[in-house]
């Protein structure tokens, strides 16, 4: 059986899972989301959210149940140990290439964030690069690094959400009005539309074996899944209210839309350093996905870590030379939503029901011996 040897100085406390899941859940999605989810479910697009992280706390059952049938193993090892050698790392270089285009969605999308809103003249490869470097320098400081920048990213950035509530003020309740008025299969497209916005909690296959109370870990992953439900269905909630249904769809970052109309006396336009803050709530989300591509690598290949976050960067560097326009922006989110829809939420149902037969059959041979 391939185990994954744990190196105790990287170990941490299961409750550090809460500010793990809320960091890596909420990055450049939640900008503009809320668009997306209305064109399918319309007013009742809050309800959709909810469906979707319902769904996503039932794959977090089945991810923690296959995780615990191989305890000393990630998502990497459960692979290998299923399929063997060449076909679990063949499954598991396509889970290394998730990584790899969630980490180039964010650059890309945040990148066209920043040449929208504060800096049109900036070179897009310029804020790749001051990315890709930031992300290098905090991940080559190791798993307890990558933490640390989670816990003060999630304290630092609750600021934020009090600035949503001065748009309160301005809101009509009645564009929540007629509360369910559209059937079953468009709440369910809206939910599936969610999908490219609330990964990131798919990540405790490849940290697991580094908790320590591994009997607590699902408990705190499922109160950040709830947390992260909460901001997302107050934000939804906020823009429903406060932007019509034609004003709504022609919104690219409705998000940031709403920070616009706030204006302080001392701070007139909070929504620029909103965006520039918002680097220090994705950096966590970088830092996981290239850490967990980094694991998925290491056990095909005798690498460095220094070595492999700079051929990463790299390429990443390369990919965004390639994709360039917002069309062609938005295009590849469209096409990776539906791929991380199958790594996500799918994958994990069939590995389970792999493993669990698996199990049987191994006892069954131990039982005939």
């Amino acid at each position: 059986m391939d185990k994954l040897q744990v190196n105790p100085t990287q170990t941490f406390n299961a409750p550090l899972l809460f500010f793990i899941i809320c960091s890596t859940q909420i990055g450049v999605g939640i900008h503009g989301f809320q668009s997306i989810i209305y064109r399918d479910a319309k007013q009742d697009a809050w309800i959709s959210i909810i469906i979707s992280f319902i769904a996503a706390h039932i794959v977090v059952y089945i991810i923690f149940k296959v995780l615990e049938l191989y305890e000393s193993n990630d998502i990497y090892g459960v692979n290998i140990n299923l399929f063997g050698k060449y076909l679990g790392n063949l499954i598991n270089l396509t889970y290394i290439v998730y990584c790899g285009l969630a980490y180039f969605a964010i650059i890309k999308n945040y990148s066209d964030v920043i040449n929208t809103w504060v800096f049109p003249s900036l070179s897009a490869s310029f804020i790749t690069i001051t990315l890709l470097i930031t992300v290098s320098y905090a991940f080559t400081g190791g798993l307890r690094v990558i933490i640390g920048v989670c816990f003060f990213s999630f304290f630092f950035s609750l600021w934020i959400l009090v600035v949503l509530l001065f748009p309160i003020e301005y809101s009509n309740i009645n564009y929540l009005l007629p509360v369910l008025n559209n059937d079953f299969k468009s709440l369910l497209k809206g939910a599936y539309s969610m999908t490219l916005t609330i990964v990131g909690f798919e990540i405790i296959n490849t940290i697991y074996p580094y908790v320590k109370e591994k009997n607590k870990a699902q408990k705190y992953v499922h109160l950040g899944l709830m947390c992260t439900l909460a901001i997302y269905l107050f934000v939804m909630l906020v823009t429903l209210t406060f932007f019509s249904g034609e004003q709504l769809e022609k919104s690219i970052w409705a998000t940031l839309s709403l920070f616009s109309i706030v204006r302080l006396p001392f701070l007139e336009r909070i929504e620029l350093i909103t965006v520039c803050y918002w680097m220090m709530i994705i950096l966590p989300n970088l830092c996981f996905f290239v850490w967990s591509a980094y694991r998925g690598v290491s056990r095909m290949i005798n690498i460095t870590d220094k070595k492999f976050v700079l051929i990463f960067s790299v390429l990443i560097f390369i990919g965004s030379l390639i994709v360039k326009t917002r069309i062609e922006v938005h295009t590849f989110n469209d096409y990776f939503g539906n791929y991380a829809f199958y790594i996500v939420f799918i994958y994990p149902i069939f590995i389970y029901f792999i493993a669990l037969l698996n199990k049987k059959v191994f006892k069954r041979k131990a039982g005939r011996e």
